[in-house]
């Protein structure tokens, strides 16, 4: 927080008091993104190629089987490079490695373990990155930024009353500094006893923080 004070004023301008406000917003997400990769190798290219297709194909099938629709299932990268060994100082090769990389997104929370199951089930070998997320962004926000506001609003009132002075309520100049947001999120291994894999999505955080000025 800071606030400044003209040292002199020429004659019907105004003082002006600058404080930052800061609001914060904790929600519990409800949308998940879950990205999953197929990474297959073989010596002949052509022949891992064919092996990725499958097992990809095997995954999407029973992604679509358990309920995710075709909207919510989306290839991001597909790569083939390949893969070399140095021996004694020379390059050698050893094999073609094919990735294909899937973003599923996941409406209900809840099922989120049991996507990643189904995939690694399927044919998926590697889970590379989660998400989680609001469907309505905008909404929480605007309430962040109405707490920064309101604390803005507060400081204001707080420094005109420490200095036995008035000032008006209503801000000349609003500017909205930045706006952070922390996702969170914890995955546990499956155990042989659990259903399937744990997830604790935590909750998202979002900041907002203003610089606002008031006439006194």
């Amino acid at each position: 927080m800071y606030y400044s004070y003209p040292f002199y004023f020429k004659k019907g301008y105004s003082r002006v008091m600058t404080v930052h406000g800061m609001g914060e917003v904790s929600i519990e997400p409800d949308t998940a993104s879950v990205m999953v990769e197929v990474v297959t190798q073989n010596q002949q290219i052509s022949m891992a190629q064919k092996e990725n297709a499958n097992q990809m194909n095997n995954v999407i099938q029973a992604l679509l089987q358990m309920g995710i629709s075709n909207e919510n299932l989306q290839t991001t990268a597909y790569a083939i490079q390949p893969l070399y060994d140095y021996v004694e100082g020379t390059q050698v090769f050893r094999t073609f490695e094919v990735r294909n990389s899937l973003e599923i997104t996941i409406h209900d929370i809840d099922l989120v373990g049991a996507v990643i199951d189904v995939a690694i089930e399927s044919g998926a070998n590697r889970v590379s990155n989660i998400q989680f997320m609001l469907k309505n962004r905008e909404e929480h926000d605007q309430l962040a930024l109405n707490d920064a506001l309101r604390n803005a609003q507060v400081k204001a009132q707080m420094i005109a009353e420490s200095l036995t002075i008035s000032f008006d309520p209503i801000p000349i100049k609003i500017v909205e500094e930045k706006r952070d947001e922390i996702r969170p999120f914890r995955l546990f291994a499956a155990t042989e006893d659990s259903l399937s894999t744990p997830i604790q999505p935590g909750q998202i955080e979002i900041k907002a923080r203003v610089e606002v000025q008031f006439q006194y």
